[in-house]
């Protein structure tokens, strides 16, 4: 007898926000297996799926046999792709199955990733492969390891129907979990249709889930703004400081509430390289590396013309009030990019009169990994040796090791700068500090390809979660696991490409 299951959902967006969604359900899987379950995710949450059989979750995780509680509905936005504006695009193969109330008290989206068909499908069949729905959990959890406001992967069901691609494919379905999925393509999308009662509705709704404390202010439309600047500017500069490329950072893949959504044609980046694009469809490098806080600003520029209608009834002081946010931009991402690149230098004190040297200082050594071709990631961490006295490691990375050594006087006299009466770092405080925010495992890409190669034309999912438990621990190194440290061989960088996976 198949097991019922009961999920305490709450759907405050389906039922308050009728008019931004379709009611609509998953297609039926023919042959639902469960390939993965984020248990520590679940209890997060507080899901208890310890009791329930695996073919209980495979139906529950492939739609198959929702929980009464579930009210799935396909949301709609609009948003800007590669700069052109696409008036209407839409959950085209997913659903926001419902919300959740997690541990600390704070509201989640669950929702399904290739679910099948819905009304906003376009030509598409709305379904997925196992592929890049084992990817998304591996940069998902990879991120949200590496300390990076990221949503998170669920669990993963394959449906037991193949999906047609380049080839055929294995299909599957995956469970999302969000703060939510509300996009800037979702005001855009009533934006271009002159629905302002609607846009107030949605910013409001947005801000009491997202920035509760804006919500009594007398500007809350402009506070509004200003907060989903901060946030975007504090997760690109995360993002800059892991080496890490979105690949498509169009409107519609920009999350309100600040968290890095929808890993298609993702990848970090090994050898430094500003102009890195890894993405088969950015053909012009519009996202590439450098690329990404200017896009960052363009996207919410376009959210500020959204939302002016709200800002004010004077038009022109509307578009001062945004111009106002959007012109910060540039010094809050500079702020907050600082703020992690001196933590990678091991420097403990700062002030403005120092923000010109450590700019300097952190360009001219990025300036040495991009002329030497030197992985990113691997840089970062061999800094720490040097502080420990061994800087072998270091050393062997660059080609002419000679050209690090200048760099190197003058890095070790601005941590002299951080000594003061009150504050004497040592080298191994230091030391500490670059290891506490640098990394030494990143889902490098061609384990990454490995592993999703193995479960999509082989079955075999071992390399899958090899990888995954490798990259949990992201900050500690285990010799154990020292192959997943190593870097692609350049021939391989040089020809890798990722694709949507649609």
């Amino acid at each position: 007898m198949m097991q019922k299951v009961h999920i305490p959902f709450d759907n405050s967006f389906a039922r308050e926000l009728t008019d931004f969604c379709i009611p609509w359900k998953p297609e039926k899987a023919s042959n639902p297996t469960l390939h993965y379950l984020n248990q520590d995710l679940a209890k997060e949450l507080l899901l208890e799926f310890e009791t329930l059989e695996d073919s209980t979750l495979a139906d529950l995780f492939s739609g198959n046999q929702l929980p009464d509680e579930a009210t799935p509905v396909a949301q709609v936005y609009a948003g800007h792709q590669f700069g052109h504006f696409s008036p209407q695009l839409g959950d085209g193969r997913a659903l926001l199955i419902g919300e959740l109330i997690d541990g600390n008290g704070k509201r989640r989206d669950v929702a399904f990733k290739g679910s099948g068909r819905t009304p906003f499908s376009r030509s598409g069949d709305g379904k997925a492969a196992l592929g890049p729905m084992l990817r998304e959990v591996l940069i998902s959890e990879a991120m949200h390891a590496l300390g990076i406001p990221t949503t998170r992967s669920l669990a993963v069901a394959g449906t037991g129907d193949t999906v047609f691609r380049d080839k055929p494919l294995p299909g599957a379905i995956l469970t999302r979990v969000a703060d939510s999925h509300i996009r800037v393509g979702t005001f855009e999308f009533f934006a271009s249709r002159s629905a302002t009662a609607h846009l107030e509705k949605l910013a409001l709704y947005a801000g009491q889930r997202h920035y509760p404390d804006l919500v009594t202010k007398k500007d809350f439309y402009l506070e509004f703004l200003r907060a989903v600047s901060n946030s975007q500017a504090s997760l690109v500069a995360k993002w800059m400081n892991v080496g890490f490329i979105h690949g498509v950072m169009n409107t519609d893949n920009m999350s309100i509430a600040g968290e890095s959504i929808d890993y298609g044609p993702c990848a970090f980046m090994e050898a430094f390289n500003r102009k890195a694009v890894f993405s088969s469809i950015d053909e012009n490098g519009r996202y590439a590396y450098q690329n990404q806080p200017m896009i960052a600003n363009w996207n919410l520029a376009k959210l500020a013309e959204a939302i002016l209608p709200l800002l004010s009834e004077n038009e022109q002081e509307a578009v001062d009030m945004a111009n106002e946010v959007l012109n910060d931009f540039h010094d809050l991402y500079q702020k907050k990019w600082l703020e992690g690149i001196r933590a990678k230098l091991g420097l403990f004190g700062s002030n403005q009169n120092e923000d010109a040297l450590d700019i300097a200082l952190a360009e001219e050594w990025l300036e040495l990994l991009q002329s030497n071709k030197v992985d990113f990631t691997l840089a970062w961490r061999y800094l720490a040796d040097a502080l420990d006295g061994d800087p072998s490691r270091l050393y062997g990375i660059f080609t002419n090791p000679d050209v690090v050594d200048s760099w190197i006087s003058k890095w070790l006299a601005r941590c002299k700068l951080d000594e003061s009466p009150n504050l004497r770092p040592t080298s191994k405080d230091r030391a500490k500090l670059i290891r506490s925010v640098s990394p030494w495992i990143i889902p490098r890409n061609h384990h990454v390809e490995e592993a999703l190669n193995a479960a999509s034309d082989k079955g075999d999912l071992a390399p899958f979660e090899q990888l995954l438990q490798a990259i949990k621990n992201p900050f500690e190194e285990n010799p154990c696991l020292s192959k997943y440290a190593q870097p692609a061989t350049e021939l391989f960088t040089d020809r890798y490409r990722t694709f949507c996976g649609t």
